[in-house]
């Protein structure tokens, strides 16, 4: 499927943008809930190709990308979904850079400790060091790209796992955020990617992190990803007042911070997960600085792949 033939959603006449976020699970086709192997002759990009361009969106947030992994092929996956998505522009945010141990889990590479973002037209697009990651994928001109890593919980916890029984103790690892400033049909506007950690609390903190992260960029703002925190949670976070930096004039003599924007709205409430049978949501689309009652369209499609399904929804930014 060619980008030509994926740009269906015409942005022009409408003037509404069709956001989506999407955890892919590393392309991983499933069946009933449970994983299935590649296909062998259409190449193990595929299933993950044909799922992002089925969504057909302006913006795209894709969670859970491997880049040069041996599970997935070694495919640069964020490559390769912008081409199938028709997005003019895009970001790879490596989490953590490393390989998978043989019993489960990761093994860091130490050549590559720090975050590192990867974007088109790079000379090392087909080599490198392995790693996990997010991206951003846009059809709409980007004025400027942000990223930052965040820190992993600092303690294990049990989870489930596609394809295994029972719990796994699992350790967290780094996330990556990635915003961009679009242009958009009303003027700039700012999306961020991000997918938060899966340890209750921890979470909440990597959020307001994000938030006072932003604050600087222009509004609207759009807070794509997921999040591992379920229904209305994510909104009243937002709207916290929480910790919000720095508070006060900076000893050497700069403007202090601006303040953290409020007002944030849930633009989709559907369960996203898992992804044959939803009844939770951790995916979401949340935006501050719309009127309410401008977003439409939302819905959480099925796909040939990941434990969660994609959240799609359209507004005018």
């Amino acid at each position: 499927m060619t980008p030509s033939e994926t740009a269906r959603h015409d942005l022009s006449h409408s003037g509404r943008v069709r956001f989506a976020t999407f955890n892919v699970l590393h392309g991983l086709p499933m069946v009933a809930g449970r994983p299935v192997s590649l296909p062998a002759v259409s190449g193990p990009e595929a299933p993950l190709v044909r799922a992002v361009a089925s969504l057909d969106a302006d913006v795209l947030a894709l969670q859970e990308l491997d880049r040069l992994q041996e599970r997935s092929g070694g495919v640069d996956q964020a490559s390769v979904a912008a081409a199938g998505s028709g997005a003019q522009d895009w970001r790879y945010a490596s989490a953590f850079h490393g390989g998978q141990a043989a019993g489960g889990g990761w093994v860091p590479d130490p050549s590559e400790p720090r975050l590192r973002v990867y974007g088109p037209g790079g000379a090392d697009a087909a080599r490198g060091v392995p790693s996990h990651g997010i991206a951003l994928l846009s059809r709409l001109p980007v004025r400027h790209w942000r990223a930052r890593r965040l820190a992993p919980a600092p303690l294990p916890m049990p989870l489930r796992t596609p394809g295994r029984r029972g719990l796994t103790v699992a350790r967290d690892q780094p996330r990556a955020v990635l915003a961009a400033v679009l242009e958009g049909p009303r003027g700039p506007f700012t999306v961020v990617a991000l997918h938060l950690s899966f340890v209750p609390g921890w979470n909440i903190r990597q959020l307001l992190t994000v938030r006072a992260w932003i604050a600087d960029l222009p509004r609207p703002q759009v807070l794509l990803g997921d999040f591992n925190l379920t229904g209305a949670i994510p909104r009243a976070v937002l709207n916290s007042a929480g910790p919000t930096g720095r508070t006060g004039p900076r000893r050497d003599g700069r403007e202090k911070a601006p303040p953290v924007p409020r007002g944030w709205r849930d633009l989709a409430r559907t369960p996203t997960y898992p992804a044959h049978r939803p009844l939770v949501q951790f995916d979401h689309v949340l935006a501050t600085g719309i009127e309410a009652g401008t977003a439409g369209g939302a819905h959480a499609p099925s796909t040939a792949i990941s434990d969660h399904r994609p959240l799609v929804v359209e507004f005018s930014p």
